[in-house]
């Protein structure tokens, strides 16, 4: 797959070739110009790149799939009466603090110095002691904090078909942080089942219910080095395919909530605004590819990051999520106003506390700002969530903060029963 990439030394060994075909015309570079047409040759029949499968599944798909099976309204009383949780449900976005013991034992194990026996069981004594302390904190939907993951787009590629890696080819993210972007080379498919062993396992570990999680195929595509030999809809298509799959077989397994991250969707937005329309179509229907095929008793969550919302929010509307949670807190909720004005009908859970900072926020702080999204939502429309998720994060920063959410969130239950 080598000969048809190219990274910084092999760019400039291009432009090497195309400055001696200018000046000393090409039958000097005749060879490597004949290497460079068997390469595109290649490409363009190699089955690494092209899979019939893929390209006849896709081809099948219809509208229909891109519709759950009830309007919201009906989902939610089913889904009232499958999960049964109180006013002001409280949850996570979904990762837990990697912490440097966490980063330190998958690193040996990349390394080939800890073996999988005891990297499974590492990571599963981490899920576990997520899955307690959720439980003594008293939040009522749980994560199993994601403790397996590298990262949220890289691990989703290193087990689809369709993506390759680099060793190094570290690209900075934010802050100091940085991440190894996937290189979507090919049709992309679903081998085998991504994330249900641990889903199941976490749920085996509390009554509580257990979101599965997931990202979404336009983040991925959006966080990936994409192939250029066909739109980038089609790439997201299959994606969105593949993720589906995923989707249906947490259901299978017993998954109740399932969220689907579009953290990048705004971020695809291209550059001419005349252009807009036509990729958030193709986002927002391939979003519901992913997510639609679900009983209307499986709630579909999704998170997206910090964004102007305002100028989409008729095409987050046409996502139809379930949940849609936001990040709220540095704002003051102002970000509501334009889904009251929306009058978006689903759920959402507003961010109540900037996850970006160390501070850990004051449960009267985040009862202002609940109380402030009930000026805007109802009630029943709200979720109590961070602002993100919690990777970045210590377990001594978080611990407090999300005890001090719960007992927010008790406060907000309190004072809906004294308005009955």
């Amino acid at each position: 797959m080598t000969q048809w990439l190219a990274f910084a030394v092999q760019k400039i060994e291009e432009l090497s070739i195309l400055k001696r075909a200018l000046n000393d015309g090409r039958k000097t570079v005749a060879a490597e110009l004949a290497a460079s047409a068997r390469a595109v040759a290649n490409r363009r029949t190699s089955p690494h790149i092209h899979d019939a499968t893929v390209a006849a599944r896709l081809a099948a798909a219809s509208p229909a799939m891109r519709d759950r099976r009830s309007p919201y309204a009906v989902r939610q009383a089913a889904q009232a009466d499958m999960l049964d949780l109180p006013a002001f449900p409280t949850t996570t976005i979904g990762s837990f603090p990697q912490t440097s013991a966490v980063r330190h034992v998958r690193a040996e194990h990349d390394r080939g110095n800890l073996g999988d026996a005891a990297y499974q069981q590492f990571l599963r004594g981490e899920t576990e002691r997520a899955i307690r302390w959720q439980e003594d904190v008293g939040l009522d939907m749980l994560v199993h904090g994601e403790f397996e993951r590298n990262d949220m787009v890289q691990y989703f590629g290193e087990r689809l078909s369709g993506f390759a890696f680099t060793a190094g080819g570290w690209v900075q993210s934010y802050g100091s942080r940085c991440v190894r972007p996937p290189i979507l080379l090919g049709d992309v498919s679903r081998p085998a089942a991504m994330t249900v062993d641990w889903w199941r396992y976490a749920q085996s570990l509390t009554r509580k219910p257990v979101k599965g999680m997931l990202t979404g195929p336009v983040t991925i595509l959006n966080w990936s080095f994409v192939r250029d030999d066909q739109p980038r809809e089609i790439s997201c298509r299959q994606i969105a395919l593949a993720i589906r799959d995923e989707v249906a077989d947490l259901e299978a397994a017993g998954a109740r909530a399932i969220q689907i991250d579009e953290a990048a969707l705004r971020e695809g937005l291209p550059l001419r605004k005349r252009d807009w329309q036509h990729y958030l179509d193709w986002a927002v229907d391939c979003f519901r590819l992913s997510a639609a095929g679900v009983d209307d008793a499986t709630q579909i969550h999704t998170h997206m990051c910090y964004s102007e919302f305002n100028d989409i929010l008729p095409d987050i509307g046409a996502m139809d999520t379930d949940v849609i949670s936001i990040e709220t807190a540095r704002s003051q909720m102002e970000l509501l106003e334009g889904f009251a004005r929306y009058h978006y009908p689903n759920a959402i859970g507003p961010g109540v506390y900037d996850i970006h900072a160390p501070r850990v926020p004051l449960q009267d702080e985040m009862v202002a700002l609940m109380r402030l999204a009930q000026v805007h939502l109802r009630p029943e429309q709200l979720w109590v969530n961070p602002d993100c998720g919690l990777k970045t994060r210590k377990w001594d920063e978080v611990k407090p903060a999300i005890a001090a959410m719960v007992a927010a969130a008790r406060t907000l239950r309190a004072d809906l029963a004294g308005r009955a």
